[in-house]
């Protein structure tokens, strides 16, 4: 061989020993290589404290938080004194409800964070009524595509796990949600590694070696036990079980004093079925009854489905390590083509207020933001489709709020949001009965409404009826 020939081979030989450990590189990195959560790949993630953890994240990143029970606070409380310390501004802060204190709302912090809620909590109201934070009014099915559509890029995304498996799975645990689809659009993965938190099964799986950062942490989550169930409530738990679900029916709710109290008088039903975006405590308690099986379900057979949950310990001990529980993503378990599917599908959920035409109002109290619009209308539509038929879409309140006002109002305040239009709400509950408003005209939806009102606030409510309308409310 010559020697220019032999100097050739030496500049491809060296040409293709850098080519290969680039390749090497991009192939070990998550992001170029694969995009697949439980696809492990050959790192291992950086154990390191949580301010060294949170270092990544610089001015004007955009960075993403688990909620519920899952929420990170261990690394968000971190990230707040990374962002004071260092002299960051511009951090936008998003998440859907989350737990604790979200010190970096606090007024002090305001040209450092800013939240940007899918869903509110009561940790961000006041940074959103006060101008310091920001609410994103959206179906929670829809959530998860913010990220696929890149409306929003996380720079950082900061999730809640349990520790690895002997393959080195970790778990979402209590709070699967829109988290996928943050972690699968994030430029990095820091992770708060849990032995507290729950293994569930479903789309919570995620590989240790994708994280970028990991902290271990040893810390209970956060807790919601069940409160003590009202005279009123425990009625319109009773008028909801006796007479709108029907054995072998599936259920979904939310958390509170009012699913709590419909939970609590099913204790004699049987078959029924949970496909929820989130479940509580009393779910438990039906279980070990045998009252809830989901036999009866075609999809999901034998298994309960949710998406997040926040409970007492006993609900967390309940899901650990439990198969009977499917953890799934929020874009399939509320997507209304699965919903309808779902047999006898039965949707309870609340609101702040309800008007004569039957509009609801759930995420604000006049101007001012509360929540959001949760998964409200994706199950109150997903059970009018019902395939079967049968499906029973439920708005469940009290007649009055804590200061005696009327919940039935003639016109929603000024400024308040219809979260559920008049044209999807088939049954209204309160404790003085149940008005079935499908099917009916305004004259007799006003009828039905004012009949389940507080006996002292129907004279006004009538007055107002036949003002509007030029005539009385009547059943026919």
């Amino acid at each position: 061989m010559s020697k220019q020939l032999a100097r050739r081979v030496g500049h491809v030989n060296k040409f293709l020993k850098v080519a290969s450990a680039n390749a090497a590189a991009t192939h070990n990195n998550y992001f170029t290589y694969v995009n697949e959560l439980s696809h492990p790949i050959e790192r291992e993630p950086k154990i390191v404290s949580a301010e060294e953890a949170v270092g990544c994240i610089k001015s004007g990143d955009t960075v993403f938080a688990q909620g519920a029970a899952g929420t990170p606070n261990v690394l968000l409380n971190a990230m707040t004194m990374h962002g004071k310390c260092n002299k960051l501004e511009k951090i936008t802060v998003c998440h859907m409800h989350t737990e604790g204190p979200a010190e970096y709302c606090k007024p002090e912090y305001k040209d450092i964070f800013r939240s940007n809620s899918f869903f509110m909590g009561g940790n961000v109201r006041k940074a959103v009524a006060e101008g310091r934070g920001d609410n994103v009014p959206i179906f929670l099915h829809e959530i998860p595509q913010l990220f696929y559509k890149k409306i929003v890029k996380p720079d950082v995304t900061l999730i809640h796990v349990s520790p690895p498996d002997r393959h080195g799975y970790c778990s979402l645990g209590t709070s699967v949600d829109c988290v996928r689809a943050g972690l699968l659009n994030s430029k990095m993965i820091v992770a708060q590694i849990n032995p507290h938190m729950p293994r569930t099964f479903g789309d919570s799986i995620i590989h240790k070696s994708h994280f970028d950062f990991a902290v271990e942490v040893n810390e209970k989550l956060p807790q919601h036990g069940t409160g003590e169930i009202s005279a009123v409530e425990k009625k319109i738990g009773q008028l909801i079980a006796e007479n709108l679900v029907k054995d072998g029916a599936t259920l979904q709710m939310g958390i509170g004093s009012i699913p709590d109290a419909v939970l609590a008088a099913l204790h004699n039903h049987k078959d029924l079925g949970i496909h929820s975006e989130m479940f509580a405590n009393g779910v438990v308690e039906l279980v070990k009854k045998g009252c809830v099986t989901n036999s009866k379900k075609q999809m999901h057979r034998g298994r309960i489905v949710g998406s997040f949950l926040i409970g007492d310990q006993a609900l967390y001990d309940f899901v650990n390590d439990n198969p009977f529980i499917e953890m799934l993503a929020i874009d399939y378990v509320n997507n209304t083509s699965v919903v309808k599917q779902q047999p006898r599908m039965t949707a309870i959920n609340s609101c702040i207020e309800v008007d004569l035409t039957g509009q609801v109002c759930s995420d604000s109290i006049g101007t001012r933001f509360y929540s959001g619009f949760g998964g409200q209308v994706d199950f109150i539509r997903g059970a009018a489709e019902g395939l079967d038929g049968l499906g029973v879409p439920i708005i469940a309140m009290p007649s009055t709020t804590n200061k005696g006002e009327s919940k039935i109002v003639p016109m929603l305040k000024p400024g308040a949001g219809v979260v559920t239009s008049r044209a999807h709400v088939h049954y209204v509950v309160t404790e003085h009965g149940i008005a079935s408003l499908f099917g009916k005209n305004v004259r007799q939806r006003m009828y039905e409404l004012i009949q389940i009102a507080d006996p002292k606030h129907r004279e006004a409510l009538e007055k107002a009826a036949c003002e509007r309308l030029g005539v009385m409310p009547s059943p026919n």
